[in-house]
């Protein structure tokens, strides 16, 4: 049950990880002088109210500043044949006994469950005269 929920989680976040590695956006920031006016991170940045009178002034104190944060174009997809031989063989062996630790015994048969020993008429040992030292 843990070990399904555990799973489900890793996926989940290595899901999430390989989305926002690959994600591209841009970060757009309006400035009036020295003050930040607006930041947008999807859309255009909303200009101040008095550019319209500083176009018309033709006074340059307004810019806009624009940050790309550019996401991984290609990723590597490497199979298990791209591996060393050794490397093969030690994940093998890994995952083979990582997976072994967590067999649940449960589930196993166990087919001495009903056999009762036999009836011991006289002690061999009694008898033989051998005993352990």
């Amino acid at each position: 049950m843990i070990k399904q929920v555990l799973h489900r989680v890793f996926s989940i976040l290595m899901a999430f990880l390989v989305l926002f590695s690959t994600v591209s956006f841009t970060i757009e920031k309006h400035f009036c002088g020295d003050v930040l006016v607006d930041v947008s991170l999807f859309t255009e940045a909303k200009k101040c109210a008095s550019e319209a009178e500083e176009i018309i002034a033709k006074m340059d104190c307004c810019k806009d500043t624009i940050d790309v944060v550019q996401g991984q174009d290609e990723l590597t997809v490497k199979t298990f044949d791209d591996l060393e031989f050794e490397q093969q063989v030690f994940l093998v062996a890994f995952s083979h006994t990582y997976f072994d630790l967590f067999e649940d015994l449960s589930e196993r048969e166990v087919l001495h469950k009903d056999y009762s020993p036999p009836n011991l008429v006289y002690d061999i040992q009694v008898r033989d005269q051998v005993f352990l030292i």
